[in-house]
C-alpha cells in the first residue's frame, strides 16, 4: 500500500490553487472546476470531489500511486537537470510502462536494473513512493553490501573510477577495466546521477542529447584541424591510418563509449564502432595523442626484410601480435605451452632468434631521414609529460562537457 503524506497532499493542493493550474502528468489529471477538483487516471473514472473529499480520494490504492509519482517526479526533482531526469525515469522505464506496472516492479524484491557500462544501477521503491537507488560494478552483482567497500559520497566514485583492480592508472574512464568490489546504496536521485558522472563524465547528458537528435558530433577532420603545438602533426596522418585508428581504440574490447563520429560528415569509417549505450562524440585526447605517435611512425618509409622462421614461429610471432593487441596475455599460463603468445614459448624463441642486441636473426633496423626513431630521445621526455597531461585532460574535458550540458539545461528546460 503506497501512503500519500501530508507533505505531498499539501503541495498537490498548493500546486492546484496556484493561479489555477491544472496537473497532467504521467495519467494523473486533475483540474480545477465550479464544484472543487475532477480527478481522472486510467485506472479510475473522472469524477469531482470537493476540497476534503479530494484529500481523501488521493489516499486510495488507486490513485495513491499516481499522486507520489506525480510529487516525486514534479517536486522533490523538479531542479534536476532534463538530461539526469530523463536518465532516472528511464531507469524506470517511464516512457514505456504505466505508474502501476512501475510501481510494481520498483516494489519487487530485484528492484528495476539498469546497466550503464561496467555498472549496474537498481532502482527501489518505499512505502511513500520516494526512489532508491543502488550503484555498483555489475560483476558484484551477487555481493552483500558487508562483502565490498560501501560509500555514500558521489565525490569517492572519482578515485574508484581513477584506477584498476590492479592498481594501475586508467587514462580513460570509459575502459573496460572500471575497478570491482565497491557500493553506493540507498542514493536519492541527484547523489545516484552525481555518482554515475563522475564513473562516466557526460555519458548521461550525450545519450539524452542522442536520443533527442541534439548530439553535436566532431568528426575526425575537424577535430585534428583545430589541433595545435606539438599535436597539429595529427592532421597529417592518412585517411587509411584513421581506419585503423578507430580499429585499434574505439572497439568495446577497448572503450565502453559507441563511437559517432566519421571522418567527415560525409565520408565514414569502415571500422566497427562499438555497441555501448552511449555515445563517443569526437576522437579523445587519448586518440589524438597515441595519433601523433601514429603519425610519425607512418611517414616511414617501407624496408624489405629477410628472416629466418619456421612455420610455427611465423605463426606464434602472430600469436604474440594478436595475444598483446587483445589484452588476453595475463590469461595465458606458464603451463599453457601450446599457445604461441606463451611466456615459455616466447622466452625459447627469442633465445634462438633474437640477439644479445635484441635484433630479430641479428638483422640490424635500417634507419632513413623518415624513421621516427630519428626524433625518439628528443620526444621522449616531451611525449611523457604530454600524454599525462592529456590523459588528465580527457577526464577534464569530459568532466567539463558534462557541467558545460547541465549549465545550459536551465536554459532549455525539462522535457
Amino acid at each position: 500500500m503506497i501512503e500519500v503524506s501530508g507533505k505531498v497532499s499539501e503541495a498537490l493542493i498548493t500546486y492546484l490553487t496556484d493561479s489555477e493550474r491544472e496537473i497532467d502528468f504521467d495519467g494523473l489529471h486533475i483540474s480545477s472546476t465550479d464544484k472543487g477538483y475532477q480527478v481522472d487516471t486510467p485506472s479510475t473514472d473522472a469524477s469531482e470531489f470537493t476540497h476534503t473529499a479530494l484529500l481523501d480520494y488521493i489516499t486510495t490504492a488507486e490513485v495513491a500511486p499516481y499522486v507520489t509519482n506525480w510529487y516525486y517526479w514534479e517536486s522533490t526533482l523538479s531542479e534536476l537537470g532534463r538530461h539526469r531526469r530523463a536518465f532516472l525515469r528511464h531507469a524506470e522505464g517511464a516512457h514505456t510502462h504505466d505508474v502501476p506496472t512501475r510501481y510494481t516492479a520498483l516494489r519487487s524484491d530485484d528492484g528495476c536494473l539498469t546497466e550503464w557500462g561496467e555498472i549496474q544501477l537498481t532502482t527501489t521503491l518505499d512505502t511513500r513512493g520516494r526512489r532508491h537507488y543502488d550503484i555498483r560494478h555489475q560483476a558484484d552483482e551477487e555481493a552483500t553490501p558487508e562483502r565490498i567497500e560501501t560509500y555514500t559520497d558521489p565525490l569517492d566514485a572519482r578515485e574508484i573510477s581513477t584506477y584498476d583492480d590492479r592498481g594501475r592508472y586508467r587514462p580513460l574512464q570509459t575502459a573496460p577495466s572500471l575497478q570491482t568490489g565497491w557500493i553506493f546504496p540507498d542514493l536519492n536521485g541527484r547523489d545516484a546521477v552525481e555518482t554515475i558522472n563522475f564513473l562516466y563524465p557526460a555519458s548521461i547528458a550525450n545519450w539524452n542529447l542522442e536520443r533527442n537528435d541534439e548530439l553535436d558530433v566532431t568528426h575526425w577532420r575537424e577535430t585534428v584541424d583545430r589541433q595545435t603545438g606539438i599535436y597539429d602533426i595529427v592532421e597529417e596522418l592518412p585517411r587509411s591510418a584513421v581506419e585503423w585508428v578507430a580499429e585499434a581504440c574505439c572497439v568495446d574490447s577497448q572503450c565502453l563509449k559507441r563511437r559517432e563520429w566519421q571522418y567527415t560528415e560525409d565520408d565514414q569509417l569502415e571500422a566497427d564502432g562499438g555497441t555501448g549505450t552511449f555515445p563517443c562524440r569526437e576522437p579523445c585526447s587519448l586518440v589524438i595523442a597515441a595519433s601523433r605517435r601514429w603519425t610519425k611512425l607512418e611517414e616511414e618509409d617501407e624496408r624489405t626484410y629477410e628472416f629466418d622462421l619456421t612455420p610455427s614461429e611465423k605463426e606464434q610471432i602472430e600469436d604474440i601480435i594478436n595475444a598483446v593487441a587483445d589484452g588476453r596475455v595475463d590469461e595465458i599460463r606458464e603451463a599453457d605451452v601450446y599457445k604461441g603468445a606463451n611466456q615459455y614459448r616466447t622466452r625459447f624463441l627469442r633465445a634462438k632468434r633474437v640477439d644479445d642486441e635484441g635484433r630479430l636473426s641479428g638483422t640490424p633496423t635500417e634507419n632513413s631521414q623518415h624513421t621516427a626513431v630519428d626524433d625518439t630521445d628528443d620526444d621522449a621526455e616531451s611525449e611523457n609529460e604530454d600524454e599525462s597531461h592529456d590523459h588528465d585532460g580527457d577526464r577534464h574535458d569530459n568532466q567539463m562537457s558534462e557541467k558545460q550540458t547541465e549549465d545550459n539545461e536551465e536554459l532549455t528546460g525539462d522535457e
